[in-house]
């Protein structure tokens, strides 16, 4: 469950930072990409080289690179992650989080997150009973931060009781039930790519999609966990790792008979390809040659995808479509909403700078029946991805 999953490890001054070595290598052979911070406390435990060769990932410490002047980014970080875990998370490091204190560049990071973030407690018997301590977890944990219970035994002091950080495979366990979770076996169809309608065997009526947004949203679900079967038209982009299915069409109807036969038992259907709308109503078997005069093609409307699955819904499926739009995006998008039977409506313009076919960003507006609009910035098309899935499973699961 941990395959392709981006960890951001946090470790902060204990005694227990050695762990943190332990951590990380479970991690990497679990198939996750790591990177690590280090509070400066935690250096004098730890070293950036030991956990930077485990993870294979440069250690961050501080907020510029004293070596080379880089600054290192903790929004990027804390947009980067699909988890943050904080181990060990000292009794100075707990107060920080819980009172919004932002002296290091491990607390940045934390403030930055927007990922769930798990935290494992590590300290001596009396902090880890005192007032001020307990308060600390129960604020995290009631603004939605997951606590990793501390266990009991011999702690450094010497003393026996509760206050040893969780042990490693604690910690793995509690990530893989995590993560297995949010998908909860769900089975997503997602439809990527541009179609190529056919004219003679050398030329075809296509458009300029190049498959990145579906393409990004099934990496982002495939790491969540959930069986995702990509239906592609042609791209040469590469298949992203961890889908269960991937189904390489050409035209819009070879793409309308893979995803509604799939649809039949999907949980969620996503239909992100730029279909055609229309296909020659007749396909010449060879090559048509040029000659003088013009030449007229007759066509024919293709079928509908989005507007069958979602006439066809299921209950509890949930149907998310998608809107490219040069004038009237506002009416045109929910008016498709409406029509179509969608859950979600994702619109861009190509109106708008870097949105659309080709790039590597989008910029997106959410349309929802319950009437919600969500204006989002200018992203990559990869967070982009992630703000449509966090938006299916916060609002429409």
């Amino acid at each position: 469950m941990l395959k392709n999953k981006k960890i951001l490890l946090a470790v902060s001054g204990s005694i227990a930072a050695y762990k943190s070595a332990f951590l990380v290598r479970l991690l990497v052979k679990e198939g996750a990409d790591v990177r690590v911070v280090l509070s400066d406390a935690a250096i004098s435990f730890v070293t950036p080289l030991t956990l930077g060769t485990l993870s294979k990932n440069p250690v961050v410490t501080s907020f510029v690179d004293d070596d080379n002047g880089t600054w290192n980014n903790h929004v990027e970080l804390g947009l980067w992650a699909d988890a943050m875990i904080i181990a060990p998370a000292t009794a100075k490091t707990l107060s920080g989080m819980a009172n919004g204190y932002c002296e290091n560049l491990l607390l940045a990071c934390y403030l930055s997150a927007k990922c769930p973030v798990f935290f494992a407690p590590a300290m001596d018997l009396d902090m880890f009973k005192h007032p001020s301590t307990t308060e600390n977890i129960s604020k995290l944990v009631s603004i939605g931060n997951t606590l990793i219970p501390a266990g009991k035994g011999e702690l450094a002091s010497g003393l026996e009781g509760e206050g040893r950080m969780a042990e490693p495979e604690e910690i793995i366990v509690q990530m893989q039930e995590y993560f297995k979770s949010l998908s909860n076996g769900k089975r997503v169809v997602i439809t990527a790519g541009p179609t190529f309608e056919q004219i003679d065997p050398v030329r075809f009526i296509g458009n300029r999609s190049t498959g990145k947004m579906g393409y990004a949203i099934a990496e982002v679900m495939a790491n969540k966990g959930y069986s995702v079967s990509l239906i592609s038209g042609p791209s040469t982009i590469e298949v992203p790792e961890g889908i269960a299915e991937f189904i390489s069409v050409e035209s819009a109807a070879e793409m309308f008979n893979a995803a509604v036969g799939l649809s039949h038992e999907a949980d969620i259907c996503i239909l992100a390809a730029a279909v055609a709308d229309y296909t020659p109503t007749q396909v010449a078997e060879e090559k048509v040659k040029k000659s003088e005069g013009d030449w007229s093609i007759d066509l024919k409307s293709t079928k509908d995808i989005l507007a069958y699955i979602g006439s066809n819904k299921k209950p509890n499926q949930v149907v998310v479509g998608f809107a490219l739009e040069t004038q009237n995006e506002e009416a045109n998008a929910m008016g498709k909403l409406e029509r179509k039977n969608a859950d979600l409506i994702v619109l861009n313009s190509l109106r708008k700078a870097g949105a659309g076919f080709g790039h590597d960003t989008n910029q997106v507006t959410f349309f929802t029946k319950a009437g919600k609009q969500n204006e989002f910035p200018l992203k990559s098309k990869l967070a982009v991805a992630k703000d449509i899935v966090l938006f299916i499973e916060n609002e429409l699961i």
